[in-house]
């Protein structure tokens, strides 16, 4: 055989295979390592976790493979839908007062409210339409006490709001067809959602105009989740940030398949080894 077919046949190969872990990553598993602690003690810091991505409907690259460049995805139909309590991966919708979406990153959180759910926290008990959401199993809270309702934090979703972390909402979780009321008063707390769905929105002498035209309510187009982290005092969730488009949620994680020390560095290669969990591999994620 000739060195050029030889490199041919080889070239082929590769770019079968490259093909099959493609699309074995965008429509049925993909893995993903937990940096931050804001779902501790369901997951920890420096685990890796397969997550299954066509229970909800796998869907095409969010990026450009290799790259931080947004394209346009579609996404196949799953087996369910996502549902309270579920843990979920998705691509974080950026700030609270961030238009475009930031290069894409992944977060995992728990999905606590549906679209068209009413959502209020009381001295850290969560309500979804009126009824106590359960704490998780290995949920943890920091501090001793809840923040008093008085004491209203800025740097909270909506922009606006008199709420805090421990004290929150009611506030209706978004879905597709849902109107929403539109006065000047009230239009800092929607004006990013809208703009992030594609629209223009100004005011001019008290009035709202969305692309240019008048408008008294505005008709929501997407279905959104509210999330939010087991570590409910370390965590910046959608009491921060605002609620999660269904259509960005990547998939559930099944299971712990590797976990260690992310502290240490690779080249500390002893130490590295050393600080694997192996307590912590085979851990199902609920």
């Amino acid at each position: 055989m000739k060195l050029r077919e030889r490199i041919t046949g080889f070239v082929k190969e590769v770019a079968l295979v490259a093909c099959v872990v493609l699309l074995i990553n965008s429509f049925v598993m993909a893995s993903f390592q937990v940096p931050t602690g804001s779902m501790e003690d369901t997951v920890q810091i420096g685990d890796f976790l397969f997550v299954n991505k066509f229970i909800y409907g796998g869907s095409t690259p969010f990026t450009v493979p290799f790259t931080t460049i947004r394209i346009p995805h579609l996404r196949v139909p799953g087996f369910r839908s996502v549902a309270r309590g579920d843990v979920i991966v998705f691509d974080w919708p950026g700030g609270r007062d961030q238009v475009e979406k930031p290069p894409q990153m992944w977060y995992l959180k728990r999905c606590i409210g549906l679209p068209g759910d009413t959502i209020r926290i009381d001295n850290r008990v969560v309500y979804v339409n009126g009824r106590v959401f359960p704490n998780p199993p290995h949920s943890k809270f920091l501090r001793s006490e809840s923040v008093p309702r008085y004491l209203g934090s800025p740097a909270l979703f909506p922009a606006g709001a008199s709420y805090n972390e421990d004290n929150y909402g009611p506030i209706v979780i978004p879905r597709k067809g849902m109107k929403v009321a539109l006065e000047t008063e009230s239009l800092p707390a929607w004006e990013v959602f809208i703009q992030r769905e594609g629209h223009s929105v100004q005011t001019r002498d008290g009035k709202v105009f969305i692309d240019g035209s008048e408008a008294a309510a505005y008709k929501v187009e997407r279905d959104y989740v509210f999330a939010m982290g087991d570590n409910r005092d370390n965590s910046l969730d959608s009491r921060f940030w605002g609620f999660v488009p269904v259509e960005d949620i990547i998939g559930e994680p099944m299971i712990v398949f590797w976990s260690w020390d992310p502290e240490i560095p690779p080249y500390d290669i002893f130490h590295k080894l050393a600080s694997i969990r192996l307590e912590r591999i085979g851990q199902v994620i609920r």
